[in-house]
């Protein structure tokens, strides 16, 4: 058995135990049920058998997720995208910014050191913990440690706070008064952190729920490139001022004024630094997985001598403005929209997009670990949590604004 085989095994029996539950309980999703799983198994097996399913899990959180994304393409058509508006454009970017400044602003005042308060607001505001890679690699000051903790603190917040996303933002649909399809799938699109936790979030709402999510959810994804690349240009000019440019209280201000540069630029020039990617390699480049897709491999089940998995930090070329994942994704939607497929490869390709998503979410489960979680104090857990209802406050402000 080659080295993904431990881990893409374990994967495929948790997407066999996820379907049977889904047969004895329908309202409950495969999706649902795998990131749980995950969850179970990095708290619940020996060191040693998530050590050697590591690498396969990785494959199955990032490439195998990609792949289950890129077929969702099919279910979406032109018209979908072009029936949001502008508004719903105009209260994503609102919802992004105002969490990633104001996560900042809270964690200098709950006193969090270097680039937790950054790191953390970086994975809420956008994509998860492929965000937090790229931002980790533009801020990393040369010959910093390779073990500084606060990439992976940020990582292991965003993950468990997407997982339970699953379950809580269901529960809350109608409390909160978000019973149509539509107003469900732009909250949940512009409030959770990975597409794949997106897509099993939606679920409960229906196939139009999910639809509009993603759909959300790539406008968040698109504004990577901007608020790195602004964040870059400011890390780059303080870097030989301070000794500690994470803790400095002009930084979120700072980090406005360039982001104005780079979102009119529209994130196009390089970023001159270096980004770090999720896990390894993959056929789309230096960042394979730029936000959404690759979460689990950042955070990664535990090594044996009980560290969290390795997020890969090492300089290497800016992210793509536009993932290989995400093209395809549009392809596909393009296709469907052309309406040459007929209703049964429709059907075939949902059939083998759930299978494909629930093995991904098995591997994103996999990287919660809440014994490593605890280590970290309460402090950076607050932040997180403050940081998730920041943006789900705001996203669920947009929704009702521009509905």
């Amino acid at each position: 058995m080659g080295k993904h085989g431990h881990g893409l095994t374990l994967a495929a029996g948790a997407v066999a135990i996820a379907w049977a539950v889904n047969r004895v309980w329908p309202a409950v999703s495969p999706l649902t049920t795998a990131v749980v799983l995950g969850v179970v198994a990095a708290n619940v097996l020996p060191d040693t058998v998530l050590a050697a399913a590591r690498p396969g899990l990785q494959v199955a959180a990032k490439r195998v997720m990609r792949l289950g994304i890129v077929l969702l393409g099919l279910q979406l058509a032109l018209g979908d995208v072009l029936h949001l508006g502008w508004r719903t454009l105009a209260f994503v970017v609102a919802a992004v910014f105002a969490t990633f400044f104001g996560t900042q602003w809270l964690g200098r005042r709950l006193g969090l050191p270097g680039r937790q308060p950054l790191l953390i607001a970086t994975g809420f505001a956008i994509c998860g913990a492929s965000a937090v890679a790229a931002m980790e690699g533009v801020t990393r000051r040369p010959g910093a440690d390779e073990d500084d903790p606060d990439p992976v603190v940020a990582v292991a917040l965003v993950t468990l706070c997407g997982s339970l996303a699953i379950l809580v933002l269901p529960l809350l649909r109608g409390p909160l008064g978000l019973t149509g399809a539509g107003a469900f799938g732009h909250w949940v699109g512009a409030s959770v952190h990975d597409v794949g936790q997106v897509v099993a979030t939606a679920g409960a709402g229906g196939p139009a729920a999910v639809n509009g999510a993603v759909v959300v959810k790539l406008m968040r994804v698109a504004m990577l490139a901007p608020i790195v690349a602004g964040t870059a240009v400011v890390w780059r000019r303080r870097a030989g001022d301070a000794p500690d440019p994470g803790a400095g209280s002009g930084t979120a201000r700072a980090t406005a004024t360039a982001l104005v540069g780079a979102s009119a630029a529209g994130g196009s020039g390089r970023l001159g630094g270096s980004t770090g990617s999720i896990g390894s390699g993959g056929s789309t480049g230096a960042t394979a997985s730029v936000c959404g897709v690759g979460a689990a491999a950042s955070v990664g089940p535990t090594s044996p001598t009980g560290s969290t998995g390795p997020v890969d930090t090492a300089p290497t070329a800016a992210p793509p403005l536009l993932p290989l994942f995400v093209a395809a994704f549009l392809a596909m939607i393009a296709l469907r929209t052309t309406g040459v497929l007929p209703a049964s490869v429709l059907s075939a390709a949902k059939q083998v997009q759930d299978l494909l998503l629930a093995a991904g979410m098995f591997g994103l489960g996999s990287g919660v670990r809440v014994r490593e979680l605890g280590r970290t104090g309460p402090r950076p857990l607050a932040l997180g949590l403050a940081s998730w209802a920041l943006i789900a406050g705001a996203a669920y402000i947009g929704v009702r604004l521009s509905g």
